[in-house]
């Protein structure tokens, strides 16, 4: 398939312009390359607001390991961490959290047992923001620059707003991300 029969398939038909309403009618390969491209813009999304050194950004191991497998949401967790440690300090590294992040929000299998609601996303990112904020503070604890008693006292009013804001954040994220997955899901069974 040429360039521009793929561009023709998601965009025109045959009698003129119109939007692709529906994602069956994209070909398996155009659907597996825009799944992708709307992965990573979600990521793209996310770790441009990073700079902003706005709390509540720990979304980027959580949202993309609620459907995931262990192996996935921790591999998630591994390359975004590197990601957000070539963008701000790496003492201590964001990879060792939210890989710990990804692998057990992947291992709660939200499916099964939590509703798809915004309660349960927004419990799930709650107690995850708090599970990264712990290991940041252990590693802190490792460096020895600091008392504990200020690194537990510091760690305390982190990872509460952290957790608060995150969960807060998070429908604005999972949800457009979660019904896109389910669409192309659809598809893919049918």
């Amino acid at each position: 398939m040429s360039h521009r029969s793929l561009v023709q398939e998601l965009v025109t038909d045959i009698e003129g312009y119109r939007p692709m309403n529906n994602v069956s009618q994209f070909s398996p390969w155009a659907r597996q390359l825009f799944n992708w491209v709307v992965t990573i813009s979600s990521v793209i999304l996310c770790l441009m607001v990073l700079p902003a050194r706005l709390p509540g950004m720990e979304l980027l191991g959580i949202a993309w390991s609620l459907k995931r497998t262990a192996w996935q949401g921790g591999l998630a967790g591994l390359l975004l961490g590197l990601i957000q440690d070539g963008m701000t300090s790496s003492h201590p590294t964001h990879v060792l959290s939210l890989a710990i992040v990804g692998i057990l929000t992947a291992r709660i299998q939200k499916q099964r047992y939590i509703q798809e609601d915004f309660i349960s996303v927004a419990l799930i990112v709650f107690g995850m923001a708090v599970v990264g904020e712990t290991v940041t503070a252990i590693q802190y604890s490792f460096q020895g620059d600091r008392t504990l008693a200020e690194i537990w006292t510091d760690h305390q009013r982190i990872a509460l707003s952290s957790a608060i804001l995150s969960s807060l954040w998070a429908p604005v994220l999972y949800y457009p991300l979660n019904r896109w997955w389910e669409r192309l899901s659809a598809v893919e069974q049918s």
